[in-house]
């Protein structure tokens, strides 16, 4: 039953120190219930004995303790808990506050006693409950029986003996008597416990006792702050920004959380780690929970300290029930509106945060629709309004000409080849700014996201775009090229669903655009190299009315409409705007030596 519950067996410490801790907590608590019981609290202790020997590890404490009955009750009856049991007493007396109720108890589920059995080949545990003369002493070696006994000279609190099994490392057992071994568990799981844990009679604990978490921010120093993001990130930089936090209510916890000041190397990495340390009441349970940060905010490190969590009985896997939902959300909620206040006030920090974490932060539109426009506040994209500083959005719906009603973008490999697209050239001469967007999760996310503050986002390279050409203009072109388009749309039938002017080209003769609703080329791509079979999407090829390639071509068609170098000419058309746009030729073998024939002509 153990071994189908644990996996690490490092684990058994954890828990008895976890127990221990919650017999000194439940004895300071009856303490002050109970003024008529005399018992010392000066100097409440979990203390860690070993003999290499004999190769016993003895935990002990000098907390509350059990009576015979307590030890039938709960050692005796796998998975009954006493902490669980004491809590519902708790929650039925009206002499406890409903606040404190749970602050301080960790142990929920009795079968943490019973790992050690996955280390040990017997365990004995000597027992008095304060207040009582007589003590208990319990044996078993986890075949299913236990021999149980009076003893008289038992000191107050619990001392538990585990007899080690031989050290293998194949099956990860360790030498759990080591120095090493036992300073290293201590300081992974149970560093922050309350509670001083101290080594074979050595006057100083392995445990530092303090949870930064939990004490108020204005007692802490920056340098404290700095030291432990360092421990936990294994980052040898200052994080950028701390966010120190405290859930109170029904659900209560504390959080620390750290924006690093780089990226780490695993960022974008499929099997790198994302997520903050989970711990309950100061005892650790687990690195990278990924229930209580979302993937896009993968970079944030910190830890999260709950005060009743729902876990599974090992406390290695979480439960996705209501309360870590609640926690994740105010925790998201809290990110992003510390980069908001960063937006607002330290564009440095601001800044530094998109180049180093903006295609994670990006994801965020795919897979949390709940925070889109938390994201939309925060969001950060170059533009063509300068070409150092990048823009949000909300500096570009100020920006807006008159009239204008659409936030213009178009996605790319990169700014040059942007910049360079016959898609700007309009946009550019008319002064519109348009959001410059490189990264791959751009192709995706602008496909989810429809508009900013009431401005629908449009591409400039799909659908139709006025950019306010005259009606007379445009009803004049379509009148010249009424006989030609139509001839070309049926040449490049192949390629291409449609010919048709356009109102986006100033020098250039011709691109390619889609419609509003297509893929894109890039997001085809993409969806191929992870697998998935895509249809392939004819596009639009829009002409420059103005251009003497394209007058010349539709004279000569009026000309002569049967002349075979015409249709050659429309394929260069094509290829030559597919190349404008970075886009691959189905044929260059063919496009190649169609160019040259041309050129040879012309000489």
């Amino acid at each position: 039953m153990v071994h189908s519950i644990y996996s690490n067996k490092d684990i058994f410490l954890r828990e008895l120190i976890s127990n221990a801790s919650d017999a000194l907590d439940k004895l300071r608590l009856e303490s002050m219930r109970n003024k008529d019981l005399d018992v010392d609290t000066s100097d409440l202790h979990i203390a860690i004995d070993v003999d290499k020997e004999a190769r016993t590890l003895t935990v002990r404490d000098n907390g509350i303790g059990m009576s015979r009955d307590d030890v039938v009750d709960l050692i005796g009856t796998i998975a009954k808990s006493g902490t669980a049991e004491l809590l519902r007493k708790l929650k039925e007396s009206k002499e406890t506050s409903q606040d404190s109720i749970g602050q301080d108890f960790i142990g929920q589920f009795g079968v943490g006693f019973y790992s050690t059995f996955m280390v040990a080949t017997k365990v004995e545990l000597v027992t008095r409950r304060a207040g009582e003369t007589e003590g208990t002493r319990w044996e078993s070696s986890g075949e299913g029986t236990y021999v149980i006994e009076t003893v008289e000279d038992a000191a107050q609190g619990t001392a538990v003996t585990v007899h080690l099994k031989a050290e293998d490392q194949e099956d990860h057992l360790y030498d759990y008597t080591a120095d090493w071994k036992i300073r290293e568990i201590v300081k992974r799981y149970s560093d922050f416990i309350a509670f001083p844990i101290r080594l074979s009679g050595e006057s100083d604990a392995l445990n530092s006792m303090k949870a930064l978490w939990a004490r108020p921010r204005s007692e802490v120093e920056q340098s404290e702050y700095n030291e432990f993001y360092k421990h936990i990130s294994h980052d040898w930089t200052d994080p950028l920004e701390t966010i120190h936090m405290k859930g109170e209510g029904v659900f209560e916890y504390e959080a620390l959380l750290f924006i690093p000041s780089r990226a780490p190397f695993d960022l974008h990495m499929r099997d790198g780690k994302r997520g903050v340390q989970l711990y309950v009441k100061r005892v650790f349970i687990m690195d990278d929970c990924e229930a209580l940060m979302p993937s896009y905010l993968r970079f944030v490190k910190g830890v999260v300290d709950a005060h009743d969590l729902s876990l599974n009985i090992s406390r290695e896997i979480l439960q996705h029930d209501r309360q870590i939902q609640v926690v994740r959300r105010r925790l998201v909620k809290k990110v992003l509106s510390t980069i908001k206040d960063l937006q607002a006030n330290d564009a440095e920090k601001y800044a530094t945060i998109w180049k180093e974490f903006g295609r994670a932060i990006k994801e965020g539109f795919l897979e949390d629709p709940e925070n889109q426009d938390a994201l939309l506040g925060v969001l950060s994209v170059a533009s063509t309004h300068d070409a150092a500083e990048p823009t949000t959005l909300a500096r570009y719906v100020e920006r807006m000409k008159d009239g204008q009603k659409d936030i213009y973008y178009v996605t790319g490999e990169s700014r040059t080849m942007i910049e360079n697209s016959p898609h700007l050239e309009a946009f550019r001469a008319k002064g519109y700014e348009v959001l410059i967007l490189t990264d791959p999760v751009d192709e995706v996310w602008v496909e989810r996201v429809t508009e900013f503050d009431g401005k629908p986002l449009q591409s400039i390279a799909k659908g139709q775009v006025d950019l306010g050409s005259s009606e007379e203009e445009t009803a004049s072109a379509r009148e010249e090229f009424a006989d030609f388009l139509p001839w070309m749309t049926a040449t490049l039938t192949d390629e291409v669903k449609e010919v048709r002017l356009s109102s986006r080209l100033t020098t250039s003769p011709a691109c390619i655009v889609g419609d509003e609703h297509d893929m894109t080329p890039t997001l085809e791509k993409m969806y191929r190299a992870m697998g998935q079979e895509v249809p392939h999407t004819k596009r639009i090829l829009e002409l420059n009315p103005g251009h003497p390639l394209v007058t010349g071509l539709r004279a000569a068609h009026a000309a002569n409409a049967e002349n075979p170098a015409l249709k050659e000419t429309a394929e260069l058309l094509h290829g030559m705007a597919l190349l404008a746009e970075g886009g691959e030729l189905k044929d260059p073998a063919r496009f190649t030596r169609l160019l040259a024939d041309r050129l040879a002509s012309a000489l």
